[in-house]
């Protein structure tokens, strides 16, 4: 495998993923430089919505291609937002909006917990029958209000007890250590080295 197509335009996920992929030695394109739309998202489930992302990617791009999916899962609200974390205050796509609705639903909510969970769908072709799949969960807590100038979606209302910081506090190093991406991001590459040999 000499490319590879990340599914995905949102800035944020790009960077975290182009940092910790710049270590392979394949080169990594994005489906914005090569002009291709975004996927539709049908699914209630986040692994059918990547799958959906990377078989997408992949058809128009006839490169192998990886996509995720991703969000924030809350204990109080029966998972939500969920796969509908980007679009939780509706369209346009909007991380203070969202921010704004999720404090409004924790209003006066004494369970806090949540997690963010990432699952990450690459496929060598698109009609790939054995997809490598990996995921990983993030856990924490829904602050009372936001603080912090780092991160994306949510990281500033997710507060992370066990360093005393929200994850919005986190320098990007951290947070490649550590994340629910950084996580799915180290299964991933054990399982791409595993498939190579």
């Amino acid at each position: 495998m000499h490319k590879l197509v990340i599914a995905s335009n949102n800035p944020g996920k790009l960077r975290e993923l182009q940092l910790t992929l710049a270590s392979l030695s394949i080169e990594i394109l994005t489906q914005a430089q090569l002009g291709i739309d975004e996927a539709e998202e049908p699914h209630c489930t986040f692994v059918e919505n990547a799958l959906a992302k990377a078989r997408h990617v992949s058809r128009i791009s006839g490169l192998p291609a990886l996509a995720d999916d991703s969000g924030l899962c809350v204990a109080a609200l029966g998972g939500a937002p969920g796969v509908q974390s980007a679009r939780y205050a509706g369209e346009p796509k909007s991380d203070s909006r969202n921010n704004e609705k999720l404090l409004q639903a924790m209003e006066g909510v004494v369970d806090r917990r949540a997690h963010y969970y990432c699952v990450l769908v690459m496929v060598r072709h698109a009609d790939d029958p054995q997809p490598l799949i990996a995921e990983g969960e993030w856990h924490g807590e829904i602050a009372q209000q936001m603080l912090g100038e780092g991160g994306f979606g949510y990281d500033p209302l997710f507060w992370l007890p066990q360093l005393n910081k929200m994850s919005a506090e986190l320098s990007r190093d951290e947070k490649a250590q550590i994340s629910h991406r950084a996580q799915a991001l180290h299964i991933l590459l054990q399982r791409l080295q595993i498939a190579e040999h």
